[in-house]
């Protein structure tokens, strides 16, 4: 679940301005995304902080996060963020997108997707996220978080996931399931599998052995083992393909 921390990276001739981002442009640019109300609930202030410099947070459903702007602004130069009030605001807003999700919302709004385990994207286990537009944003417990809130969180996610809208074709020996709404969790349907296995069936796809394909955020492929292992073969991003059985055995992230 990891992206570009302030967006989409840059092009040719902008990584070749090296203009620097100041503390300054950001202190400009968070007051501009205040007064804006970036996000519904959410504030912003910057504080004098400490003898390091001022810093900026964030309040939102009970939860905090502070940051130093001078490390927001190191981390926006090398990013290659151009250093005009737009180009500054326009990366604040995209890292904000990615801010912590309050425990709060995780446990009213989340939905549980596969995700990796590991840096070497070589195992599965379930996360929590919510969509914020066109993002999925992972949760991770505050450090007031208590263990039945998050086995509370978890299990509520797993439900929602299991009513998400989808879209399933079926293509030959091969059926791929995407999600509708929101876009980015076609993996939530893995946890309601019989129910997938049921409408695979009414489809005309019944499989002896069946194994999935799956990659964190992608469209969910279907198929016999053989099958499955060609699609592997052949992909070009990290995939992981396990029996239908294994699902049960999945933990979380």
């Amino acid at each position: 679940m990891t992206e570009a921390l302030f967006g989409p990276p840059s092009g040719f001739l902008q990584r070749l301005n090296r203009a620097e981002v100041r503390v300054p442009d950001l202190r400009e640019a968070a007051a501009r995304l205040a007064e804006d109300q970036v996000a519904p609930g959410l504030e912003l202030v910057v504080q004098g902080g400490t003898g390091r410099g001022p810093m900026l947070v964030l309040e939102e459903a009970g939860r905090r996060t502070r940051v130093l702007l001078a490390e927001l602004a190191v981390e926006m130069t090398r990013a290659r963020v151009p250093a005009t009030p737009d180009g500054v605001a326009t990366a604040l807003a995209a890292w904000l997108a990615r801010r912590p999700v309050p425990d709060g919302i995780a446990a009213t709004e989340g939905i549980a997707v596969l995700d990796w385990t590991d840096s070497t994207q070589t195992a599965l286990g379930w996360r929590v996220v919510i969509a914020r537009d066109a993002l999925v944003v992972p949760w991770r417990p505050s450090g007031t978080a208590t263990l039945p809130l998050v086995h509370q969180t978890r299990s509520a996610a797993l439900g929602r996931s299991a009513g998400l809208p989808g879209q399933l074709q079926v293509r030959g020996p091969v059926a791929l399931w995407t999600s509708t709404a929101p876009a980015g969790v076609d993996t939530a349907v893995l946890a309601r599998p019989e129910e997938l296995l049921a409408e695979m069936a009414a489809a005309g796809l019944r499989l002896r052995d069946g194994h999935v394909v799956v990659t964190p955020r992608r469209p969910v492929a279907c198929a016999e083992a053989g099958v499955a292992r060609r699609l592997v073969a052949e992909a070009t991003d990290a995939w992981l393909s396990l029996p239908w059985r294994r699902l049960a055995d999945l933990g979380w992230a």
